[in-house]
């Protein structure tokens, strides 16, 4: 990947107690460079490359090609003659256009967009799941196991998607590839309540899930672009807690909706949900993109045309865009982050078996509260809204752990200074209450017991999953900064394997260990995954520093602020006038 990419991107922030980062300095929008700087730079970038990952070779080759095919003067004319410097263009310091220096307003919208896009996504998930026995009629389906694929290979598709769209996002920006994917949600939404055999219902919710999917894989990087630093205060933390406690109400909504419009037809859960996304398409169209390097291409373009100097480019449109590329190296990065990151690896495996759990629900419910407290489809779902109740509960706690630091690091704390004190402590606590609440349901759940008891259980499971999703993504977003939308992905793809396969085994489990030590095995294994975050505070810092992408952003930081230093002096008044001012912003570009 070109220095000149992760130079306009600079993140901007000075971590508290983190030694990764260097703090980056003042530096011009525009600067020019030979040829011979071109090449002498590419040969150190692909250096750094292989630092990233061994399995880059390809893509060094790649850039060695396009450097070469960049010197056209030289191969038309074969006299040696240098071909005109390139003109690089990046963000001035607090440049209104730059995504983290946005006002309130636009950052506070973009991520609401975000929330809505997501909540679609995760509502729809769970469609299914209160219409089973609507589906088997109309379509004479008994089979018990074929009956869960609705809701099974919806995350099938949240399996495939986010290895396509969190990778393209850093290639090609949020906006579009926002909206290609909410399109292809929207169009089989549509499908899925008009499918005309089971068969097609299953193969249209695998591509609503798909589509569905870039809503979860992007956020992620919507977040790192918005808001780089970790400290931000005030709505900034209220508009993030409520956006996570929103990605836990979308599954729990699902069944309630579909319990009480199912018995009207099978297929009013999925119109509902098609009808949703309808509504929410004018405010995903007016969504500005938030990736820092389209902006400046789209920069770049306004400038070759208005200035007519076609040597000023924007780093991103010095990368590697061909299809091979694509394939090989930017759809490969999330399996390459599960392989050989182990803070990815295990924060994927905790979530992951979280994730399942939650949808293990959506089979073991009916067992709990039907068969054992007659209830209807509709009263069983609404037997899942205590996990939101647990998860508002969870954002408070959120917002109060973001005070603590907060006074922590202004008192100059030295525990406040770590990067894994940051995030972590929310997933320690996360653990016992996920323990607690499976332990809780399973030996409540008998018809000598009110069924308030068993449904309460969900309280401490919504405090549990939230903290502990809360916890581990932003300690991802933090770690990985701009590869934040393929760790993402990475995690995505991961809880959402698990969480396909494992509720077909829901059933025989509880079938043959009893609803009780059904749900102590699971507590069990959660009892065992408590460790995880706990190794992390131990050795997170150590690992971070043997990741190698998160080695290759620090050498990205230090080169960018030497770079500064180096241009400080030679700052060209006639180059950023013709950037910046004489445009007079670009915040228009992103307007809907």
């Amino acid at each position: 990947m070109s220095t000149h990419l992760e130079k306009t991107y600079s993140r901007e922030q000075q971590r508290l107690g983190n030694e990764l980062e260097i703090p980056p300095t003042p530096h011009p929008l525009v600067r020019s460079i030979s040829q011979a700087e071109v090449g002498e730079e590419s040969a150190r970038i692909r250096v750094n490359e292989e630092d990233v990952d061994a399995q880059l070779e390809l893509e060094k080759e790649d850039d060695l090609k396009e450097t070469e095919e960049s010197s056209p003067a030289q191969s038309s004319t074969g006299s040696g003659q240098q071909a005109p410097p390139r003109r690089i263009i990046r963000f001035e310091d607090g440049d209104s256009a730059q995504p983290n220096n946005w006002n309130q307003g636009k950052k506070i919208y973009a991520l609401s967009t975000a929330i809505l896009t997501v909540m679609n996504s995760t509502v729809s998930s769970s469609l299914a799941a209160g219409a089973t026995t609507q589906i088997s009629h109309h379509f004479h389906n008994t089979n018990e196991y074929q009956l869960i694929l609705p809701t099974s290979i919806f995350l099938v598709g949240y399996t495939c998607g986010p290895l396509i769209w969190g990778p393209l996002s850093e290639s090609y920006g949020r906006k579009w590839t926002k909206i290609v994917a909410f399109a292809l949600f929207t169009i089989f939404s549509i499908a899925s309540a008009l499918s005309p055999n089971f068969t097609a219902l299953i193969l249209f919710r695998l591509f609503t899930g798909i589509g569905g999917s870039a809503a979860i894989s992007i956020v992620g990087g919507i977040c790192a672009d918005i808001y780089h630093d970790p400290r931000s205060r005030g709505i900034i933390q209220v508009h993030m807690a409520i956006f996570m406690a929103a990605t836990t109400f979308g599954p729990i909504l699902g069944p309630p909706i579909s319990g009480f419009s199912a018995p009207v037809s099978w297929s009013w859960p999925f119109w509902i949900g098609a009808i949703f996304a309808g509504a929410s398409w004018p405010v995903v169209l007016c969504f500005p993109e938030t990736y820092a390097p389209i902006i400046l291409k789209h920069r770049a373009r306004r400038l070759r045309k208005e200035t007519g100097d076609m040597s000023i480019v924007a780093p991103i449109e010095l990368e590697k865009t061909d299809f091979h590329h694509i394939m090989v190296v930017v759809l490969t990065r999330p399996l390459r982050m599960i392989c050989f990151e182990p803070l990815v690896l295990f924060t994927c495996l905790y979530l992951s078996y979280a994730y399942a759990i939650f949808y293990i629900f959506f089979q073991s419910y009916p067992i709990i509260f039907i068969q054992i407290y007659s209830f209807n489809p509709g009263e069983e779902g609404l037997a899942f809204l205590p996990i939101g109740i647990g998860a508002l509960i969870s954002a408070a706690l959120y917002l109060l752990w973001d005070k603590i630091l907060f006074r922590a690091q202004t008192l100059s704390r030295p525990w406040s200074q770590s990067e894994e004190m940051r995030r972590l402590p929310l997933a320690c606590i996360a653990g016992p209450f996920f323990v607690l609440s499976l332990f809780w349901a399973g030996w409540t759940a008998k018809q000598e017991i009110h069924w308030i008891v068993p449904v309460l259980a969900g309280i401490p499971f919504g405090i549990g999953y939230l903290c502990l999703f809360m916890a581990l993504l932003n300690y991802l977003v933090d770690a990985y900064e701009i590869f934040a939308a393929s760790a993402m992905a990475a995690a995505s793809f991961s809880r959402s394997s698990f969480g396909a396969v494992l509720p077909f085994a829901a059933k025989p489990m509880y079938r043959t260990l009893g609803v009780p030590w059904a749900c102590s095995l699971l507590g069990f294994f959660s009892l065992a995954m408590c460790a995880i975050p706990f190794v992390f505070i131990r050795f997170g810092t150590s690992l971070r520093k043997k990741s190698k992408f998160c080695q290759y952003l620090a050498q990205k930081k230090r080169e960018e602020v030497e770079a500064r230093e180096r241009e400080a002096d030679g700052r060209d008044p006639e180059d950023v006038e013709a950037a910046g001012r004489r445009i007079g912003g670009t915040e228009g570009d992103d307007k809907c």
